[in-house]
This record gives structure tokens, C-alpha cells and sequence, in this order.
């Protein structure tokens, strides 16, 4: 079943994306330095594809625009949580991204005024969250999904209630190379949820696992997880991602999902794949008719 809002995605484009620092084990300065021009023009290319499967899927892509010095602007994914209009601009841990935080809120403000989002606001000081990209709606059980314990802090989860009004479900994140939710997990339309579970902490994932049934879990390999399969974009009944196994592959049409891989292979070398370089605008938080219920409903 369609969502009832056209889909909309903030993107910006990567003019000036490059690995010129390391933040997360992905991240390798010196290699990228070795090829940049190659890999720039790469990017490129790689992100316009991305572009036009998203239009093509039936999207809106707004555009905040790219600064110097901040390569990792790209993935908009971390600039806020948005939801039913609402923005929660984000805080970075790392200073080479906090320059970020005032060109996003300008850009979100921006959108406020055009009417596309009706509030703004902050983090309390002191509190760290890297927006969607560690709080990931799933709008089939109505909850927010919240990375913590690599880039984004635990005590965010209250401060997301109060803005949103939804549930949020903690998750601790575990492995370096997982650092942030949303490179370990998907909430998919129909219920479903594509996850690695040794990304999360015991205690995490015995939680989430009570919460989605059975079979709505979708388990990722590792050596999916390392092409950031789990990193993907769901409108509707299509997935977006760099690339997957012909298993997951199989998994998801069993399912009914149409799985459209385009090499993302430049922004891999950051650490990020399709979700992070999207952030949506539209979502509400009323649950959408799904063809699979949560673990209550099972």
C-alpha cells in the first residue's frame, strides 16, 4: 500500500565530499588521497544515480547547499529527526561535522518558511544525536528505533519523546564499524526489519527481538552489512541500496519488495550508503496499513 504523502528526501550534493579525515573505521584519508579525482568524480555520478532513482520512485528531493570544508555534508541523514513536521536539529559528536550544524538549521529554517516543515527546534545543551541516522522511524509500529553508545547519546531518547510525542526504543550499538544505527538497520513498509544483531548489545537485542516478530526479522550477513546493505531507502514496495547478496536479494522479492542496487561505492569509503544520504521530510506518525504486524500481533 502507498504511504498517503508523496515522499520527500533532503539531499545535498557532494561538491565538495571527499575522506579528509577519519571518524569511524571506514574512513581512510591516505587511500582516498592516492585517487581523489577518480573518486570525486565518482561520487558524483554515484549520488546523481541515487537522485534519479529516488524521482524516479515517485520522490521529492529538496537540496541544502554544499559548503567547502565539510565533506561529510553529503549524508543529510544525520542533520536532524523529522517527523509530522517537526524538526530536532542534531549535535555532533565529532568537531570536524559540528561545523554542519548551523548550514543545516539554516536550511531547515529555510524549508519552515516555505511552508514543507512547521517547527525547528534544539537539543538541550550537553546532549549529543546525529539525527536519523541513529533514530530511525518505523512506521509500521509507530516507535522510533535510537542508536546510542557510539555517536549519539542515550539520555537523547527523553528529548525525543517530548518533541515527537512517539515511543523511542533504545538500541546499543556495539561495533565501531556500525557506528551509527542506521548502518546496521532498516524499517521496512511492510513491517518488516532488515538488522544485524551482532551490531547491537545483548540486552538490546533481546529487546528489539521481542518487539518485531519473527518473521518480520530479516538477518544480514556480514558481508552484507559491509556493503551497508541494511543502509537502504524503502518507499513503498522498492528498495534502494549500494548492493546486497542474491540471498538478501531473494529474501526481500519473497517478500514483495523490488530491489534496485546502485554502487554507492565512493561513499562507502566514509562509512555511509543510500539512507545516509537522504534524509525524508514526510513522515507521520499515524501507523500505516503494513503487511506485517509487530511481535504483538504475531
Amino acid at each position: 500500500m502507498r504511504s498517503p504523502a508523496k515522499p520527500r528526501f533532503l539531499m545535498c550534493a557532494p561538491k565538495h565530499f571527499a575522506v579528509t579525515y577519519a571518524i569511524n573505521p571506514w574512513m581512510d584519508p591516505i587511500e582516498w588521497a592516492r585517487d581523489a579525482q577518480k573518486l570525486a568524480a565518482e561520487s558524483r555520478r554515484e549520488w546523481e544515480l541515487l537522485r534519479q532513482s529516488l524521482l524516479a520512485s515517485g520522490a521529492e528531493v529538496e537540496l541544502v547547499p554544499p559548503r567547502a570544508g565539510m565533506p561529510d555534508m553529503v549524508f543529510t541523514a544525520n542533520a536532524a529527526v523529522v517527523l509530522d513536521g517537526k524538526v530536532l536539529l542534531s549535535r555532533f559528536r565529532h568537531r570536524e561535522r559540528q561545523l554542519e550544524q548551523p548550514e543545516f538549521a539554516k536550511a531547515f529554517r529555510a524549508l519552515e518558511t516555505r511552508g514543507i516543515l512547521d517547527v525547528v527546534r534544539e537539543l538541550p545543551s550537553g546532549l549529543v544525536l546525529e539525527g536519523a541516522g541513529d533514530c530511525i522511524w518505523d512506521p509500521s509500529r509507530s516507535l522510533f528505533w535510537m542508536g546510542y553508545g557510539q555517536r549519539s547519546d542515550a539520555g537523547a531518547r527523553g528529548k525525543v519523546e517530548e518533541v515527537f510525542g512517539v515511543e523511542v526504543m533504545p538500541i546499543e550499538l556495539v561495533d565501531p564499524r556500525f557506528y551509527h544505527l542506521d548502518t546496521a538497520m532498516c524499517a521496512l513498509s511492510g513491517g518488516e526489519v532488515i538488522y544485524l544483531p551482532s551490531a547491537f548489545s545483548p540486552a538490546s537485542r533481546d529487546a528489539f527481538e521481542a518487539r518485531v516478530a519473527p518473521y518480520a526479522r530479516i538477518v544480514v550477513s556480514d558481508d552484507d552489512a559491509c556493503q551497508l546493505a541494511a543502509n537502504a531507502v524503502c518507499i513503498d514496495d522498492t528498495l534502494l541500496l549500494s548492493g546486497c547478496s542474491d540471498h538478501l536479494r531473494a529474501q526481500l522479492q519473497e517478500r514483495g519488495y523490488r530491489v534496485i542496487a546502485n554502487s554507492l561505492s565512493s561513499f562507502l569509503r566514509s562509512g555511509g550508503a543510500a539512507f545516509c544520504l537522504t534524509l525524508r521530510l514526510d513522515w507521520r506518525s499515524q501507523a500505516l496499513d503494513t503487511r506485517v504486524g509487530d511481535a504483538a500481533a504475531a
